[in-house]
This record gives C-alpha cells, sequence and structure tokens, in this order.
C-alpha cells in the first residue's frame, strides 16, 4: 500500500477572502493612477514672491546709495536689474553744502547787504562830530591872539590826524564786528549740514527697515498661505489611501490569527505552495500592516 502524505490548509471564512481579494482591487486600481500634471503642481513646494513693500525697501536702499531704479522679476518679484543713478549718497549734498560753508571765502556769503549802509552812516556822523571840534580851537587861538598863526596851526593839524586814526579805528571796529558775524554764521550753517549729513543715514534706515520689516510679515505670511495650500492638496491626494489603509488594517486585523503566506500547515515533507493571489495581496498589503490574508494551497 502507497504512502500517503496529508496537507491541512487554514483559509480564512469566504467574506474574508472576498474582503481581500476587493482591497487588492481597489488598492492595484489606485495605485495605478498617476497624478496629474495638475496635482503634481499643487503638490509641489512654491516660494512666495518679493511684495511691493519689500521692493520699496530695496529701492529705497538703492537711491540711498545713489543707485538707479530697480527692475523687479513679474512672477518672483526679484531683482533683476538697477539702472543708472545719480552715483550721490543720501547724505552727500549735506556734506556738498557744509564744504560751501567752509574755506577762507565762505564768510563773504553770510555778510550783511547793509552792513556798508552802517558803516557809511556811521562814519558820517564821525565825521560831523569832528568838524564841530574844530570850532572850539579857532575861538582859543582868537582868545590868544595867535589865530591864523603857526600855533593854530599846529593844533589843527594834531586835532586832525587824532581824529583821523578814531575814524580808521571805528571805520576797522564796524568791518570787523561784520566780519566775525559772518564768520559766525557760516561755522554755524556748516555744523547745520554736517549734522544732517549724519543725520540723514539713520533717518533713511530707519524708513527702509520699516517697510522691509512690514514686507517681511507680508512674506511670512504669503508663506504660509502657499504651504497651507500644498498641504491641503497633499492630504486631498492622500485622501483615498488613507482610507485603503483603513480597510486594509481592519481586514488584517480578521486574519491575525491566520498563517503567513507561503507557510501552510502540514503533516508531510511536501511544502505546500501559496496561491499567486495570496502572494500578490500579501506583498502588497503587508505595507499597511495586513500581514497574511491567504493560506497556502
Amino acid at each position: 500500500m502507497a504512502d500517503q502524505t496529508t496537507t491541512t490548509i487554514a483559509r480564512p471564512a469566504p467574506y474574508l477572502e472576498a474582503a481581500g481579494q476587493t482591497y487588492l482591487d481597489l488598492l492595484t486600481q489606485k495605485v495605478g493612477q498617476a497624478p496629474t500634471a495638475q496635482q503634481l503642481t499643487a503638490m509641489s513646494p512654491q516660494i512666495a514672491g518679493q511684495n511691493v513693500l519689500t521692493q520699496q525697501a530695496q529701492q529705497q536702499a538703492a537711491t540711498q546709495a545713489g543707485l538707479g531704479a530697480l527692475s523687479f522679476d513679474p512672477t518672483t518679484g526679484a531683482v533683476t536689474g538697477v539702472g543708472q543713478g545719480t552715483g550721490i549718497a543720501g547724505y552727500q549734498p549735506f556734506l556738498q553744502q557744509a564744504q560751501a560753508y567752509s574755506g577762507p571765502q565762505a564768510y563773504q556769503q553770510f555778510m550783511s547787504p547793509y552792513q556798508q549802509d552802517v558803516v557809511n552812516t556811521t562814519l558820517s556822523q564821525f565825521d560831523i562830530q569832528a568838524q564841530k571840534g574844530l570850532a572850539p580851537l579857532a575861538a582859543s587861538a582868537v582868545g590868544a591872539g595867535a589865530f591864523g598863526g603857526a600855533r593854530q596851526g599846529i593844533q589843527q593839524a594834531e586835532y586832525q590826524s587824532s581824529s583821523d586814526l578814531n575814524r580808521a579805528a571805528l571805520q576797522a571796529q564796524l568791518l570787523q564786528q561784520g566780519y566775525g558775524q559772518a564768520q559766525q554764521l557760516a561755522n554755524q550753517a556748516y555744523t547745520q549740514q554736517a549734522q544732517l549729513a549724519s543725520l540723514q543715514p539713520s533717518l533713511a534706515q530707519t524708513g527702509i527697515t520699516q517697510l522691509g520689516g512690514a514686507g517681511t510679515q507680508n512674506l511670512a505670511y504669503q508663506q504660509a498661505v502657499l504651504d497651507a495650500q500644498r498641504q491641503a492638496a497633499t492630504l486631498a491626494y492622500q485622501e483615498p489611501y488613507t482610507r485603503l489603509q483603513a480597510l486594509g488594517s481592519g481586514i488584517g486585523g480578521l486574519l491575525a490569527g491566520y498563517p503567513q503566506p507561503g507557510f501552510a500547515q502540514t503533516t508531510g515533507p511536501a511544502p505546500a505552495t501559496a496561491s499567486p493571489l495570496s502572494q500578490a495581496l500579501g506583498t502588497a498589503a503587508g505595507i499597511y500592516g495586513l500581514g497574511s490574508l491567504f493560506g497556502g494551497k
């Protein structure tokens, strides 16, 4: 009598086997559907373009440096070119004006246009008073019986010489006062322009920083919106796979007590051969934690 080999196969219930087949069909169908170009674009990382606030900050910085108008890419908003500018930084006009208020001739533009009138009027009054001083000398010479003599001539000459010296000293004093005032005004103007040259970059930088900060905040918001849209598109694309994973996990939980594919329980030396369907389903669904759906046969 010939030897007989007995093989015992553990199979799931028919409804579980049908559920596994349905799951495999759905998974195969979904995996075979490549994402559309629109879906790929929606799920691809995107970078927010520069906004008008940031561009204005960049333009102000360029202008402050003496550069010309900036050109921006219409798609990304990035700087693509710089026009020809003046080459003069924002603070340079104040330095140039300060330079005009320095040097040996700087005081001239601050001389009062009425100074010569003041000098002429003052000297005219001085001459009138000086002429009045000659009368007492003549009266004294008459009283002394020396009118028209050498003594009277010497006294008048001394008086006139002293008067001329006083007149010259007065004129020099008036001119010196005018020069001193003009020099003081020139120094004051120079200091003011130098202070403005130091202040201007700080004020310009404050405006640039404020615009740049606002632009950065806006850019962060725009980027957050793009990231949220990309995440939403990715979740929408993955949603069917998520449902399939939930289905596969449920089926796998029901099949947890059955042997793994390719390992049948046998009482003889001949190993059992797993069916092609069982092998395919075990390979594809195993990713989702299904384990074995079918025994060998």
